[in-house]
């Protein structure tokens, strides 16, 4: 029974009270005040047709002073009630009845689908990613409001509670090829639990919050349980190490020495204040760039005379020495501060994990949280000045921003960045269209939760994609592309049409990474394409 049924059942029983208890007062009012005697039928009358202004007043005048205050006050109640009724009752009606209807289930054709159980901005990079495929797929959302959202907004939306057997069956389980589920540790254990009763063959994705319930969700039976924060984690602390260890530990393997990295600029660089073409990167160091990121837009190819300022994050592809010779130029000389010590800001799930691997790798660092817990060096607010002074916010290289808030990871960076100038900001984010605003903040380096989430979950369910690269700004993904048999790249114009870079061409076993713009592509040939997660999907719809 939903809202507007209950509302009305509630306002119907006070409303029937209400008159017969004016109706009892009136009766004994005519009674004794008028000397008149009704039935009790008569006065009940009486009250209606004042409660609905269809007819009254027979019984006037009334000689009594109360009598006339009684039904005074019946007359201003009785309106009162018919505005009161207006919006609580006729509107919502009237709404009820113009809302747009969300379906309740599909169609029964449909087959091959990936059943979507998620409410987070997650769930769109995965549709997205779904869509460039044309891998059909269907969402399961309980609440109205937000169905009747999703669907208005264009998604295949069935109206129902993904935990039980009907609502999975609505989304047609049984013939689809994936369920995921994404909404949080105990509802996700629940839906892997009734997929098994619906589908003994489908695949069942589940999304991890907290990795300590990993066992539990394999226990319910999913096929692949997935826990996105660590690998964030991860991902976060070889970008800070990197910076004070010879070796590129954040680099994507291609295939023998060629590898793909991202170079974020730091202040004090050499290349810092110069264009692309200006820095000589290709002559000094034999490393191409094949992207960047300026201030939270991704250009491939980059143009030559784009100036390459601090927050820059160059995309480049070349051997491992290579690198290493680029990242001594792209790195802030003055950065040096109390041998690297970062300052990890936050110690949830991610922050925690950073810790484990910098102290792995054996760099200082010193924790701050606003809950007092064993590994917290500070406790307090990341975003007060005097909590990151008590830091030595001063002293420090590296700022690593673990917050899952992301208005308060951008008012962080706000803060560290006037505070200290010169340190690099490193930082997580939750969704994806915070990674431009914290880069205009002045972060260094951005990453998405959700990015990362969507990319894992679609690499596991699509079975022809794979993605090398989950944590980085960019995707690095091996697939085939039927549309350019016969081209060559230069005719192919990759680029262009996507914003995508063929750096390596799989064929009978061997890799060729020396592509020139005269490489034609041949039937059968795995292409590794480096992109933003827009552009290797426009790679996809294109080329597959």
């Amino acid at each position: 029974m939903n809202k507007w049924y209950r509302r009305t059942i509630y306002s119907f029983a006070v409303l029937v009270v209400i008159i017969f208890a004016y109706a009892v007062v009136y009766h004994y009012g005519m009674l004794y005040l008028e000397g008149e005697s009704k039935t009790f039928l008569q006065s009940l009358e009486v009250v209606v047709q004042t409660f609905t202004t269809t007819g009254f007043g027979e019984d006037a005048p009334w000689s009594s002073d109360l009598m006339n205050v009684l039904v005074i006050t019946m007359d201003l109640t009785g309106v009162a009630l018919i505005f009161l009724a207006l919006p609580v009752l006729i509107f919502p009606l009237f709404e009820e009845a113009l809302s747009t209807t969300v379906p309740t289930s599909v169609e029964d054709d449909l087959a091959d689908h990936v059943v979507v159980c998620a409410d987070t901005p997650r769930a769109e990079v995965l549709i997205d990613e779904l869509d460039s495929w044309d891998v059909e797929y269907v969402l399961v959302e309980p609440d109205r409001e937000a169905a009747t959202e999703r669907y208005e907004s264009g998604y295949r939306v069935v109206h129902d509670d993904p935990t039980t057997v009907s609502g999975l069956e609505s989304a047609n389980l049984a013939d689809a090829r994936a369920i995921v589920a994404d909404v949080d540790d105990d509802v996700d254990a629940s839906i892997v639990l009734t997929a098994q009763e619906v589908s003994e063959d489908v695949q069942i994705v589940s999304v991890v919050e907290d990795p300590d319930q990993r066992r539990y969700h394999e226990l319910a039976g999913a096929d692949a349980v997935l826990s996105p924060r660590p690998l964030l984690g991860e991902s976060l602390a070889a970008k800070v190490t990197t910076g004070v260890r010879a070796e590129f530990e954040d680099a994507v393997a291609i295939d023998g020495d060629l590898q793909i990295a991202e170079l974020p600029v730091g202040a004090g660089s050499p290349l810092e204040g110069r264009t692309i073409a200006e820095s000589g990167i290709r002559e000094a160091t034999g490393v191409n760039v094949i992207g960047a990121w300026f201030c939270g837009e991704f250009e491939s190819p980059p143009s030559p005379e784009t100036t390459i300022d601090r927050g820059t994050v160059l995309l480049v592809t070349g051997r491992p020495d290579q690198l290493a010779d680029l990242r001594e130029q792209a790195s802030a000389s003055i950065r040096q501060f109390d041998g690297g010590r970062v300052l990890i800001a936050g110690y949830g799930q991610v922050g925690q994990r950073v810790a484990e691997m910098l102290d792995e790798q054996g760099v200082p660092h010193t924790t701050v949280d606003a809950v007092d817990r064993d590994g917290v060096d500070v406790v307090g607010d990341v975003t007060d000045p005097e909590t990151l002074e008590a830091a030595r916010i001063h002293d420090a290289r590296t700022v690593l921003l673990a917050i899952p808030d992301d208005t308060a990871s951008e008012f962080a960076t706000l803060v560290v960045r006037d505070l200290s100038p010169d340190t690099e900001i490193v930082a997580r984010v939750e969704q994806a269209e915070s990674v431009q605003k914290m880069y205009r903040a002045g972060a260094d380096y951005v990453l998405a939760l959700e990015t990362i989430t969507g990319r894992m979950i679609a690499s596991t369910v699509l079975e022809d994609e794979d993605v090398i690269a989950f944590d980085t700004q960019i995707e690095v993904v091996r697939t085939t592309a039927p549309g350019m048999t016969g081209q060559t790249l230069q005719e192919a114009d990759v680029r262009s049409r996507t914003g995508c870079t063929v750096v390596a061409v799989e064929r009978d076993g061997a890799v060729h990474t020396d592509l020139g713009s005269e490489f034609r592509i041949e039937s059968g040939d795995e292409l590794v394409v480096v992109g933003t997660d827009e552009g290797t999907n426009r790679f996809t719809e294109q080329y597959r």
